[in-house]
């Protein structure tokens, strides 16, 4: 299936009273926010986060009681008594907001707000990858709960603005190894789907609405704990509200990253019959034309796979073998032999097992493994891709591992993905990222990928703004 085009309607982002921290009565703005919530590393992360403030997001995204049942009241109820207690803050008037990270050499911008929901079918919001159910599931009974969107997803977009501004005016910079503050030209490429902007030979008028803002002191500006920099501009005046409308409406966007969440939207909005706050979602969305995003890969952590048993397998259906460390030049090898398989002919997977204290670089896998057991009917980009042969050949087959939360966990970090199968005793698969052409594609042939089958990036930091339902 081939998604049209957005047509005239395109995406149409809404201003909203954001919900914010009262700066005042936390220890710092930075202790106070959390990656996402499937970023978050469990259960260290989480005691971190849990430590850093007592009124750190986590709490909401993430909370901790004896039952999901538990959980969600617990978030509900502490999200009411910090609005109670003055802790969290609605915005006097409703807005779009500007937001900025800055990551060494990266520079990212785009605009928060609430955007029109729209199905796959529409041509206006394209995922890229499956869902899990009971991702869903608990995402939604915790949205039901707060009545609250407590985490912007981000959506990228391809405007036809091909200039940035630093905050004083000057040059400034984008996308991944761009210069510092300041100087340099943005990048090009990045994550994105199709579209004409508006405004003429330059730039689009939600870019133009960017650059305005970012010449003002921030609402907001923070450094979290990774040196990441963080800052917040409020947009309301209705002219820069209207160009940024004009703009966007010619527009379509690719799920970057928040599948489930974008998924969770949809099913509470089918639940209402009359119209009103949940046929909107909290978004970021980042033009990848002025600001290329990062393609990164998520790592399965088999907890309960040990690396002996997962090898005696592996070697009926892939070469397999033995590689040198430490974890950095081990991830360089995979790279590697990734791109040495693509140039060959047969299939090109490559594989890195990490667990008891060694490396295993798996590649080559058997032809007619993969003709048994990879579904027929998909595009070759879809069949050949390492999350499909992963879980068809790997886990469904030769491994008969679950896919479930007590089996496989997956994980951003790779670091992190070896240090917890090395303390459970079990078995981290590291991927290599996939390339950014092939999301792409798929996405435009309505073709779902394995889910977390990508980690675009950079990604917002939680808990600098929230939607609440309540507010409109």
């Amino acid at each position: 299936m081939s998604i049209p085009g957005p047509g005239g309607q395109g995406l149409q982002l809404t201003p909203f009273r954001g919900l914010r921290y009262v700066a005042e009565r936390v220890g710092s703005l930075a202790a106070v926010t959390s990656p996402p919530y499937d970023v978050v590393v469990r259960p260290d992360g989480l005691r971190e986060l849990e430590t850093a403030d007592p009124y750190n997001i986590v709490r909401l995204i993430l909370p901790q009681a004896d039952s999901p049942e538990a959980r969600h009241r617990q978030a509900a109820e502490t999200l009411r008594r910090w609005q109670a207690d003055g802790v969290l803050a609605p915005d006097p008037e409703p807005a779009l907001y500007v937001y900025e990270q800055r990551d060494g050499p990266t520079l990212q911008r785009g605009l928060i707000g609430a955007l029109r929901l729209s199905p796959r079918e529409e041509g206006i919001v394209l995922p890229h990858e499956e869902v899990m159910p009971h991702v869903v599931e608990d995402r939604a009974d915790l949205m039901r709960a707060t009545a609250a969107h407590l985490e912007p997803l981000l959506l990228a977009y391809r405007g036809n603005g091909n200039g940035t501004s630093g905050p004083s005016g000057t040059s400034g910079t984008s996308g991944n190894g761009a210069t510092g503050p300041g100087t340099g030209e943005p990048g090009t490429g990045g994550a994105g789907t199709g579209g004409t902007g508006t405004g003429g030979t330059g730039t689009g008028g939600a870019a133009r609405v960017i650059e305005s803002a970012i010449r003002r002191e921030p609402l907001l500006s923070t450094t979290t704990e990774d040196g990441v920099d963080h800052h917040l501009w409020r947009v309301t005046d209705p002219a820069d509200l209207v160009a940024v409308s004009a703009d966007l409406r010619h527009h379509q966007a690719l799920i970057a990253d928040g599948h489930h969440r974008w998924a969770t939207y949809l099913r509470l909005r089918e639940e209402r019959r009359e119209p009103g706050p949940w046929d909107f979602g909290l978004v970021l969305l980042v033009d990848t034309t002025r600001y290329p995003l990062r393609v990164r890969a998520i790592h399965r952590l088999l907890r309960q796979l040990s690396p002996d048993d997962a090898l005696t397998a592996a070697r009926h259906a892939f070469r397999v073998r033995t590689i040198d460390g430490p974890l950095p030049r081990a991830l360089e090898t995979l790279a590697e032999a990734a791109e040495a398989a693509r140039a060959e002919p047969g299939a090109p997977n490559a594989f890195l097992l990490a667990g008891g204290g060694r490396f295993h670089l798996l590649d080559r896998p058997d032809p007619e493994l993969l003709a048994r057991t990879v579904p027929e009917g998909r595009p070759e980009a879809w069949r050949t891709l390492d999350a499909t042969v992963l879980h068809h050949a790997l886990l469904d087959h030769l491994w008969n591992v679950p896919d479930t939360p007590e089996h496989i966990g997956y994980i951003h970090d790779s670091a992190a993905a070896v240090e917890q199968a090395e303390r459970l005793g079990g078995t981290a698969v590291l991927m290599h990222a996939v390339g950014e052409d092939i999301v792409h594609e798929l996405a435009r042939q309505g073709i779902a990928m394995p889910h977390k089958s990508t980690s675009f990036g950079p990604k917002p930091a939680t808990g600098l703004v929230l939607r609440s339902l309540t507010l409109g």
